[in-house]
């Protein structure tokens, strides 16, 4: 698939068939979230793979616990709290695959690093007619102490971006965009402005 039909097609996918991703198309799209640029070059990343669904679901339960205690924060409270006090309610869709990345946490960037790889993964992920989407969800619990000892990480080290694979239910369509906030500043600038550049990946 080329690149800008991919950054076109990737969707946040949350129905996913029960289907494993064999660990050969996960090493691709994990390879492919590798090239991404880091601060200095220094590719600080980690990547955690989980599969099975035992520890997919015990993951899900502690973030829903953990989530759950920190509401007030949250915008619409109250829709979260439904939500996440569902039993059969899972955050990772019942994706077969997870894929949290991280990074030292006191190292500069970390966050703006992993986040790169994040974006690489997912559009990898399109091309290779997989789906994906961040979960946010996860991310307070799996910065605990328990969080860091079910992935097996160092306790210095910061979980990211954790994002689910699989093999999506159904294909959906572009999301739709809002319109662009653009400001040209410099020589040209009002030439450039109105060339009146339309939201979307043509121009």
């Amino acid at each position: 698939m080329e690149v800008l039909t991919a950054i076109r097609q990737r969707r946040a996918v949350r129905h996913y068939k029960p289907d494993a991703v064999p660990a050969g198309l996960l090493r691709r799209i994990i390879v492919a979230a590798s090239w991404a640029p880091s601060a200095m070059n220094e590719q600080l990343w980690r990547f955690t793979v989980v599969t099975g669904r035992p520890l997919l679901d015990e993951i899900s339960a502690q973030s829903k616990v953990w989530m759950l205690g920190g509401l007030a924060a949250l915008p619409r409270p109250d829709h979260f709290h439904d939500l996440l006090s569902d039993p059969t309610f899972d955050i990772f869709y019942r994706a077969p695959a997870l894929v949290v990345i991280s990074a030292p946490a006191a190292r500069p960037w970390a966050i703006e690093d992993c986040a790169l790889a994040a974006q690489n993964l997912m559009l990898a992920a399109t091309a290779l007619e997989l789906g994906s989407c961040w979960i946010g969800f996860a991310q307070g619990w799996l910065n605990t102490q328990e969080g860091r000892q079910a992935l097996k990480l160092p306790a210095q080290e910061q979980a990211v971006a954790p994002i689910v694979i699989g093999y999506p239910k159904t294909v959906l369509p572009p999301a739709p965009r809002k319109p662009l906030t653009i400001a040209w500043i410099g020589e040209n600038a009002l030439r450039q402005q109105e060339a009146g550049v339309e939201p979307g990946l043509h121009a």
